[in-house]
């Protein structure tokens, strides 16, 4: 999986925004690559914790799609104070199989696909060549 340059700035400028609470996202593009990230409202009683992407832009992003827009691919988080690596809480979360988990910890970016009910794989993550990140 790659992800564009524009995508990583895009998501690493969110995180660094507030560290002190789990930023998160939605990621757009294609069954090989990240093309856009979107950063939404974490909406979580306990954002320094855990985090709840706002139902109201996921909802907007799921039409948007049926209607022709960008296909949505998965989801971005932060983790303030842990690993860029799936909590038990996050592995609890991925239920929708096939969509892919970003995790950013510390500057660095793990990537995950929801593969069955509580469990995530990780997935190689390359960023897209500057040629490619124009398209």
């Amino acid at each position: 999986m790659t992800i564009s340059r524009a995508a990583k700035r895009r998501i690493l400028r969110h995180c660094s925004e507030n560290p002190d609470i789990e930023a998160c996202g939605l990621l757009f593009g294609s069954e090989s690559r990240i093309s856009r990230a979107s950063p939404t409202e974490n909406v979580a009683d306990d954002p320094a914790r855990r985090f709840e992407i706002d139902p109201a832009d996921l909802f907007a992003a799921i039409r948007a799609e049926r209607d022709g827009g960008d296909r949505l691919v998965g989801y971005y988080h932060s983790h303030p104070a842990g690993p860029a690596e799936p909590s038990a809480r996050d592995a609890a979360m991925a239920l929708d199989t096939g969509r892919l988990w970003l995790i950013v910890a510390g500057g660095e970016m793990g990537l995950w696909r929801a593969a069955a009910a509580g469990r995530l794989e990780p997935v190689e993550l390359a960023l897209a060549s500057p040629a490619s990140s124009r398209h």
